[in-house]
């Protein structure tokens, strides 16, 4: 019985947003889809109701009603970033992930990093990336900073002819060499759809100038399907 709802759960959960996908929106639930993209000004991307470089992290919050998970994160190559976290997040009665990038001037990162309370590994041994947690005042600096980037994950997997009706044909597809997965380009839009077989999709949304950024490291290691 247990497992019955868990399943009917779960096809509740695929056909309320495959519904927000392909009826109309609502005028009050516009801004929680994730196909809903405005551009306030040709340069910048707002995205369920916040505009990158522009809203904060703690108006994510508000918007988000979740208290986000802050960390900053080192690459093997030394790169930091600074991210928060949201574990769960119902838009548009579907349950997803959200990260957002915080825009962080590099001598500040560098200075919370210096200050950060723990570091772990994020895998790969001793040659791969750290996670940092942030001391207490440096989290609440990160929550007054502007969103430089938005990550959201929803908790099902979507077939391509979703994304196809709402999005339209991407400009440009690449393969990732190593794990197999396909990332759908919109450079008008800042918008990367990484696709990936049976796994669910992952929606990546960046001001349209920056998106030279990130479309750079996925043709240095991807090849281009069209």
């Amino acid at each position: 019985m247990e497992r019955k709802l868990y399943w009917g759960v779960g096809i509740l959960s695929i056909l309320i947003l495959v519904g927000s996908f392909f009826m109309p929106g609502k005028p009050g639930v516009q801004n929680d889809l994730p196909w809903h993209i405005e551009h306030p000004a040709p340069d910048t991307t707002r995205i369920f109701g916040l505009t990158l470089e522009s809203s904060t992290a703690s108006e994510a919050e508000q918007r988000f009603h979740e208290e986000a998970k802050p960390s900053l994160f080192k690459s093997p190559d030394g790169q930091l970033v600074a991210e928060m976290f949201f574990e769960q997040v119902t838009l548009a009665g579907l349950k997803s992930r959200i990260v957002i990038n915080i825009a962080v001037p590099a001598a500040e990162l560098q200075a919370m990093y210096e200050r950060g309370l723990r570091i772990s590994g994020t895998g790969g041994g001793a040659g791969g990336g750290k996670k940092i947690t942030p001391a207490p005042d440096d989290a609440a600096r990160l929550r007054a900073l502007p969103i430089g980037s938005l990550t959201y994950m929803p908790s099902v997997r979507l077939e391509e002819e979703i994304f196809l009706k709402r999005f339209g044909q991407p400009s440009q597809r690449i393969r990732e060499k190593e794990s197999g997965a396909v990332h759908w380009l919109y450079p008008q839009d800042g918008l990367d759809i990484t696709l990936g077989g049976e796994e669910k999709p992952v929606l990546q949304y960046v001001p349209p100038k920056d998106f030279g950024k990130l479309r750079q490291p996925l043709l240095a290691n991807g090849e281009v399907l069209g």
